[in-house]
């Protein structure tokens, strides 16, 4: 399952995300916001997100607000979150690699609609590398 949400400066992008996840056969849970108007506050928007992918084991989150950092923030505080902050192709499939990031936050100011689904794509079609130095460091994130 993959969870979506965004505030106000990062519904557009969310939208066009979740067309295109639908479009591969994606299940997608949309949890807000409807609307560019009224603004809303990311950090609501980022725990619903969270705490559907913390429970709800195997699944993944998408947040969008416009630069992506307040939604990772946000979503860090949650226990069993591993979000990351997508930035470039790279550090989105090192995420996943060594981090086992369950979580992806993307910034609608900074990258446009196909930056975001590569990103979106590489983050889903990455595997974690479940060295022992990789689970060690996770256990001690979560933890």
């Amino acid at each position: 399952m993959i969870y979506l949400g965004s505030d106000h400066a990062g519904y557009e992008r969310k939208k066009e995300i979740a067309a295109y996840l639908k479009e591969q056969g994606k299940k997608v849970v949309d949890l807000g916001v409807f609307a560019v108007e009224p603004p809303a506050d990311y950090p609501d928007i980022a725990h619903e997100v969270a705490e559907k992918v913390r429970q709800n084991q195997g699944s993944f989150g998408f947040l969008i607000c416009g630069s992506g950092n307040g939604m990772c923030m946000a979503a860090n505080k949650s226990k069993g979150i591993r979000a990351a902050h997508g930035e470039r192709e790279d550090t989105v499939e090192m995420s996943r690699k060594h981090n086992d990031a369950n979580v992806l936050c993307l910034g609608a100011k900074y990258s446009d609609k196909e930056q975001s689904i590569k990103m979106v794509d590489i983050f889903l079609n990455t595997a974690f590398e479940a060295e022992e130095r990789h689970v060690r460091r996770v256990s001690k994130i979560d933890n």
